[in-house]
């Protein structure tokens, strides 16, 4: 054989090679489609390595801008193919704004959920404000439900977040609890006596620092979604959000509001010590399961899901903004192997349209050796308010600039 045909086997080989890692062996000839995108928290589904092997394999590239909901809802989106807000208040102004007949699809549903640390829900649960769900082998569990009303009331020393909590005017609320304060000495004689509080992404750019808010403002307006109250006299119903966000500004005013990547710093090995409960999503808590139960072969038992009642579902959209976007609409639509990724990713896919099929999900966990967590026992649902009610309480409870305009 020529010695330049023999020359060129690896390098043939080593394109086979790429060609059956990338996904891409029927078409290796088709050209790649890079689709810009702006997403939020949900781009971790995107930027998974299995992920984009599978988006590869149909010829598809996202490249993708990271961006808050907020930002994405009030900025131009010239020149975007595709945008996943990761709550539907962002959706529906972006769907509005759209002079084309769309393509979208709400392909999975994620709970809202505290991420802690079993000593400190041992102390939530001896307080009365936390209840352990079952483990089915009897041993520690992973999941807490968490009665919000009482726990408002550790974060600012009032009933249930109904009273005045800021009362000196120093931003800081009156009376509220510590952890030593609530038994937290007690469990196994660690010490703590930092105040009880919640720590959150950046409340003026994070939909889950938003919906959290949102699920504070639901609760403190008695389980009533704010903006709903005196429709018929508008002077009335924002006078009404105005105090109910001064009310609950000091809920959220000390906590770690610039932290950008909050589940990172909670999963990290410096996390109960960055802070002792953290805002997250359930899938990202799921996710880390998974992969520590596959390096470990055991659950992660030191971290622990609090479950608020009533509870917050966010409802990520993906949204399509050109033909290029339509394309990857319709496969997350369509193609079972992204659905499945999404499953091994801790998400709850909606598979016949409906609010979450946790049983697909619930199912994978069981396989892999991990707790699933048990279905809420209190149905009551935190509805946010729109976007205009979510927008005032944001900017007055975060001090937050009007959102910046894209030049088109």
């Amino acid at each position: 054989m020529p010695r330049h045909v023999v020359g060129a086997l690896p390098i043939a080989l080593a394109g086979l090679i790429a060609l059956l890692i990338s996904g891409n062996t029927l078409r290796p000839f088709e050209r790649i489609v890079t689709l810009e995108a702006r997403m939020a928290s949900k781009s971790d589904f995107f930027r998974d390595p299995e992920v984009q092997r599978l988006l590869l394999g149909h010829g598809i590239r996202v490249d993708i801008r990271r961006l808050g909901s907020r930002g994405i809802a009030t900025q131009s989106l010239t020149g975007t193919d595709v945008v996943f807000p990761s709550g539907q208040p962002a959706a529906k102004i972006i769907l509005d704004r759209q002079d084309r007949s769309v393509r979208s699809v709400r392909p999975f549903v994620t709970p809202l959920v505290l991420g802690t640390f079993r000593d400190y829900a041992d102390t939530l649960v001896k307080a009365g404000v936390a209840t352990p769900q079952r483990a089915p082998d009897g041993g520690p569990t992973l999941y807490y439900d968490l009665k919000m009303p009482a726990f408002m009331s550790l974060l600012d020393g009032t009933d249930g977040g109904r009273g005045t909590a800021d009362q000196d005017g120093d931003g800081r609320p009156e009376g509220a609890d510590t952890w030593n304060g609530i038994g937290f000495d007690t469990v196994r004689g660690r010490s703590n006596s930092g105040r009880v509080l919640v720590r959150t992404s950046n409340v003026c750019e994070s939909n889950a620092a938003g919906t959290y808010l949102s699920l504070l403002a639901f609760v403190a307006n008695g389980n009533t979604t704010p903006g709903t109250e005196n429709v018929n006299d508008p002077r009335l119903a924002h006078d009404a959000v105005t105090d109910l966000a001064a009310r609950i500004k000091p809920l959220i005013s000390l906590q770690g509001m610039w932290a950008d990547e909050q589940a990172d710093s909670y999963l990290s090995d410096l996390g109960e010590s960055i802070a002792p409960i953290s805002l997250i999503y359930e899938h990202q808590y799921l996710a880390h399961q998974i992969a520590h139960h596959d390096r470990s072969g055991e659950q992660d038992t030191d971290r622990v899901l609090l479950y608020p009642t009533p509870y917050a579902l966010t409802e990520p959209q993906l949204i399509s903004l050109t033909d290029g976007g339509d394309r990857l609409v319709r496969l997350l639509q369509e193609d079972g192997e992204l659905r499945d990724r999404a499953i091994e990713l801790g998400f709850r896919v909606r598979f016949s349209g409906e609010d979450g099929t946790s049983e697909r999900l619930n199912a994978y966990l069981g396989d892999h050796g991990i707790q699933a967590p048990a279905a809420n026992p209190d149905q009551t649902k935190s509805y946010e308010p729109d976007l205009e009610v979510l927008e005032r309480i944001i900017t007055y409870v975060g001090t937050c600039p009007p959102p910046v305009q894209d030049t088109p």
